[in-house]
């Protein structure tokens, strides 16, 4: 599965079973991230295509939220081609 962040245009491909935030950072590619348990929303971001499923009941993110396509990578995990809104996002391989 092949995962886009806008607006940089990085991509990254993740497995079913891998969180986005370890699929991202295995391919060299740095998300705001901090207690990686789905409750401190540091890695909040935007779905903006695509089907994602949160591995924990309830994360941190309202009803309405989740609704709106908000999704937090450190406990998501794609379930198909994806696009993010994740404007914070730059690969650790190219000088910020």
């Amino acid at each position: 599965m092949r995962v886009r962040l806008e607006p940089s245009g990085l991509d990254f491909e993740t497995e079913a079973g891998t969180t986005l935030l370890k699929a991202a950072e295995a391919a060299g590619i740095a998300l705001p991230s901090s207690c990686r348990n789905g409750t401190c929303r540091t890695c909040i971001c935007r779905r903006l295509s695509g089907e994602t499923r949160h591995t924990i009941e309830w994360p941190g993110l309202s009803a309405d939220e989740k609704d709106e396509g908000w999704i937090l990578p450190c406990v998501a995990e794609a379930l198909g081609d994806l696009t993010l809104d994740a404007p914070q996002a730059f690969s650790v391989f190219e000088p910020v």
